[in-house]
């Protein structure tokens, strides 16, 4: 298990990475916006989408909807047209209908700040709520996607058979003050060098502290013996 000086220098250097690559889309909606309702739906219409995608499609959305009420007075089908080509987009209309009479309903037209309050909104997991929390309201939360999930177990920080499993597991051993980050830090780490298959090893910036579990070795490059600067 790794020892918290590793857990400071690994999310040191994946933080600077970070800073020279793409903005994880739901990141840059609150770079845009620090509106809480507009997060939520940029993180539901995220799920299993390419950011390009959702940063298109939130764009349009928004033209629409700033509010509840705006999305309340849309049809399914008028949702539907909106955020197309989106993952899943009729199931994501539907749940999107649904939402402001839940928001109303049960949380008197407020956005909840807890995992658990989150979980009862049509569409949302705990992958979503725990982004929606860290984003939207900046409280120390774990979300855990495919990237989370495949590099901490690729860096050797934890063996995990699911995402639950993952965020189980950082909440005992991560500490907390990089709960909030760790997500974006992994997701754009994950998007620009540590691919499912064929990782960029040889331009990986902590390199030194992972024991690449999963990845076939034989034939990486050594990025201290030909080092390549990340992109």
């Amino acid at each position: 298990m790794m020892q918290g000086g590793t857990f400071a220098t690994i999310n040191r250097l994946l933080a600077a990475a970070y800073r020279r690559h793409k903005t994880p889309i739901v990141e840059l909606t609150k770079i845009r916006t620090a509106n809480p309702f507009l997060i939520l739906l940029t993180t539901i219409l995220s799920s299993r989408t390419r950011d390009e995608t959702t940063a298109q499609v939130s764009e349009r959305l928004f033209t629409r909807v700033r509010s509840p009420q705006d999305l309340q007075a849309l049809s399914v089908r008028e949702i539907e047209s909106l955020i197309y080509p989106i993952g899943f987009y009729h199931t994501k209309a539907r749940h999107l209908k649904q939402l402001p009479g839940v928001l109303r309903t049960r949380f008197n037209g407020s956005i909840p700040d807890s995992v658990e309050a989150l979980c009862e909104l049509p569409g949302v997991g705990r992958k979503v709520a725990n982004l929606v929390v860290a984003v939207a309201f900046n409280k120390p939360a774990i979300c855990v996607d495919v990237h989370v999930h495949r590099i901490c177990n690729r860096l050797g920080l934890l063996s995990t058979r699911s995402p639950f499993e993952t965020e189980m597991t950082l909440r005992r051993i991560l500490p907390k003050r990089y709960w909030i980050n760790w997500n974006a830090y992994l997701v754009s780490h994950g998007q620009a060098t540590c691919y499912p298959r064929n990782p960029r090893c040889d331009r990986c910036p902590v390199w030194r502290h992972c024991r690449r579990i999963g990845v076939n070795t034989r034939h990486l490059p050594n990025p201290e013996q030909n080092p390549k600067p990340a992109p």
